[in-house]
Formats: C-alpha cells, sequence, structure tokens
C-alpha cells in the first residue's frame, strides 16, 4: 500500500482508464473532480476521498477506499474503491441505445429509401 498517490496514476492503477496518459488529460480538461472540484493530475489521493469521472453521458461517482500505485487485476483493482454511480446516470447508457438506429459497420450511407423507413420509425417511436 503507498501513502501518496497523484490522482492520473490511482485512476488509471484501478483500470478506469485505459492507459495513464488518458486519465491525465482527462484530468487536465476538468472531467475528473474530487469533492466537486476539478483537479490537476498531480493532486494526491487520499482515502474517503469521493472521485466523479465524467464519461459522458454518465457521471460515474467513486469513493476511495484504497491507494494503490501499480495497475493490479481487476479484481484487486476494484477492491480500491466503491462504486456509488446512481442507478439514474447508469440508465443514461440504456436510453443512449435507444435513440440511436444501429447500422452494420461498412454498409454505407443510407439511402433515400433507407431513410424514408428510419424516419417512419422515428415518427411511430413519439
Amino acid at each position: 500500500m503507498e501513502e501518496q498517490v497523484r490522482i492520473d496514476k490511482w485512476l488509471w492503477a484501478v483500470r478506469l482508464y485505459k492507459t495513464r496518459s488518458i486519465a491525465t488529460e482527462e484530468c487536465k480538461k476538468g472531467r475528473v473532480l474530487v469533492d466537486g472540484v476539478p483537479v490537476k493530475p498531480s493532486r494526491v489521493v487520499k482515502l474517503d476521498d469521493k472521485i466523479v469521472v465524467r464519461k459522458l453521458p454518465v457521471l460515474y461517482t467513486y469513493k476511495v477506499t484504497g491507494i494503490i500505485s501499480k495497475r493490479v487485476s481487476a479484481q484487486i483493482a476494484q477492491q480500491q474503491y466503491e462504486d456509488m454511480t446512481s442507478i439514474e446516470e447508469l440508465n443514461k447508457l440504456k436510453i443512449q441505445d435507444t435513440i440511436f438506429i444501429r447500422r452494420d459497420k461498412g454498409t454505407g450511407r443510407p439511402t433515400k429509401r433507407d431513410r424514408r423507413m428510419i424516419d417512419k420509425l422515428r415518427e411511430g417511436e413519439e
């Protein structure tokens, strides 16, 4: 267990971001909040910090329960934080899937006929 770890390193170590550089960029863009305040990547993580991570359209909320500085297995990483994300936020992911019509990759743009069919489907939902 480490005593002082930068937030960008911690976010990477607990697998909230794929790379440390992505975690650093997200901190710089203001998408990582600690106790409601945007933080720099160099901020030190402390136990019981409440971290909000903005990955649109969802605001994920975590409580720090352990401090690690090296990337570990997913099972160990999940023990280092408590997921406090509300169900309403998680439901935004399901809503997003229902709004957009998925097309198979490589099928190209819809034809006029396809577009009319898509518009009819959307009108029926409203």
